[in-house]
């Protein structure tokens, strides 16, 4: 099935450049590995070098690159943590405390970066 029909709804609330990587990134990874699981993943590992989940939405990072620490190690076995679409590389912890604080996550001030985040991830799903 083609990506345009799968369009999880987060990336119909978002960009059309996000619309159009998350597709071209799915069309392309069922071509190599099979309509599924792989494909999706495959297609937001894509999507997260150029936009980070803000909300119900994507939106463009302001530097494309990894967004956090299973990203940075690519490879076929990847290792680290992922946070759900948060930018953790790309932000300060003041960036993350202050986006954790309009969330209304309670002991943000007492979390380190990572928390900040993983928090963030929880209350974005």
């Amino acid at each position: 099935m083609a990506g345009r029909d799968e369009l999880p709804d987060t990336l119909k609330r978002s960009p059309k450049k996000a619309q159009r990587t998350w597709i071209a990134a799915h069309d392309s990874a069922v071509e190599t590995y099979g309509e599924g699981e792989r494909a999706h993943r495959t297609a937001f590992a894509a999507l997260k070098h150029s936009f980070e989940k803000v909300g119900d939405r994507w939106e463009a990072k302001k530097e494309r690159g990894p967004s956090d620490p299973q990203a940075a190690s690519g490879g076929l076995d990847p290792t680290g943590e992922s946070f759900g679409g948060v930018d953790v590389l790309g932000h300060t912890r003041q960036e993350l405390y202050d986006r954790a604080r309009s969330l209304g996550i309670k002991g943000a001030s007492r979390l380190k970066k990572t928390e900040l985040a993983r928090e963030i991830a929880k209350k974005q799903r």
